[in-house]
């Protein structure tokens, strides 16, 4: 028998190894496969994760308009629709009842931050969350509806622009000045809504300021437009001050008519009845506010609390007059009146 050689070392061969180190190997690939793989999906989960910012308005022409207000003031601000932010936009078409459905839709879809185009959206969003942020660009009077603590500090979830009726005296004085011999103005007005009651209580003092008669035309619902017009030029009113309520919003185009057809010349608190036929608006700029709005919302996808960022004033007003509507009743705007509008429509 031929002894074992010197220093030999008994081994597996080759050919059975071989299999044990190429799974090991393909094992290895594998986890960094899987490893890459994980990676990836967590990458592109984080950058597909944008803010989600939902509005919810009542009337369809004001809210198309807000909408493209607000775009146009994210696009400033850098956000790009579809790219580090997305646009859920709900509308009520005038039906008052469909708002919770509409702000629980937009729960569900679990938008970061909730805009609302008025006090009543405002109310209803509240109603249906308190961790959402809400932001509004008319909040009314915010303070007195309960929506915030203060301005400086409103304390929950609600945040935005104020719009107290603090401009009924100075749309009294545009209408004494533009009517010779003014003594009566009629006050159009809901006082089922709260906002409307202050806009009335809003017109009582400047209006014994100027030496003038309030007469109310107070309307509870749309079939009582026309007798409160006729009932008024009955009373001797010769001209007529329109305040702000979901029911007379959603009413411009008819109430602006309804003024022409018995000769009222009318100042609104909004632009919007004059470009529904109306004679003249006096209020805060319909744009400022998304602008504010806007910067607000940035605010608050940055980190900061609702609570912590104070509810704003207009600063920016605008005189708007329709020469065209003018026309139409037989009345002539005295060119000291004219010369401070900032917009003339012919």
């Amino acid at each position: 028998m031929t002894p074992p050689a010197e220093n030999s070392i008994t081994a597996s061969p080759i050919s059975t190894r071989l299999p044990l180190v190429r799974g090991a190997m393909v094992n290895i690939l594998t986890f960094a496969t899987f490893l890459l793989t994980a990676i990836n999906l967590a990458q592109a989960q984080q950058q597909t994760k944008i803010p989600k910012i939902g509005y919810v308005g009542v009337r369809p022409d004001d809210s198309s308009a807000a909408v493209e207000f607000l775009r146009r003031e994210f696009r400033a601000l850098g956000y790009v629709e579809g790219k580090n932010f997305s646009f859920e936009y709900r509308n009520a078409e005038n039906q008052f009842d469909r708002l919770p459905a509409l702000i629980d839709d937009l729960i569900r879809l679990k938008v970061d931050v909730l805009i609302v185009a008025a006090p009543n959206e405002a109310q209803v969003a509240k109603n249906a969350t308190k961790t959402i942020p809400i932001v509004g660009p008319n909040l009314g009077d915010p303070v007195a509806r309960g929506l915030v603590a203060s301005f400086a500090r409103p304390g929950g979830n609600i945040t935005g622009i104020a719009n107290i009726e603090s401009l009924a005296g100075k749309r009294l004085e545009i209408l004494k000045e533009t009517i010779p011999n003014l003594a009566r103005v009629a006050v159009l007005w809901q006082s089922q809504s709260s906002s409307a009651a202050q806009g009335w209580r809003a017109h009582e003092l400047p209006a014994r300021e100027l030496g003038l008669q309030l007469y109310s035309m107070d309307v509870s619902s749309a079939d009582k437009f026309e007798n409160a017009f006729k009932e008024a030029a009955k009373a001797g009113s010769r001209a007529l001050a329109v305040t702000l309520s979901p029911l007379i919003n959603s009413n411009q185009q008819r109430i602006a008519a309804l003024a022409a057809k018995y000769r009222l010349p009318a100042v609104y608190a909004r632009r919007e009845f004059v470009d529904s036929g109306g004679l003249m608006s006096y209020g805060a700029d319909r744009e400022e506010p998304f602008r504010r709005v806007a910067v607000m919302v940035d605010k608050i996808l940055k980190g900061t609390k609702p609570a912590e960022i104070p509810v704003e004033q207009p600063t920016k007003f605008e005189f708007i007059v329709n020469l065209k509507a003018a026309k139409q009743i037989g009345l002539t705007i005295p060119p000291n009146v004219l010369v401070r509008a900032d917009k003339v429509i012919r």
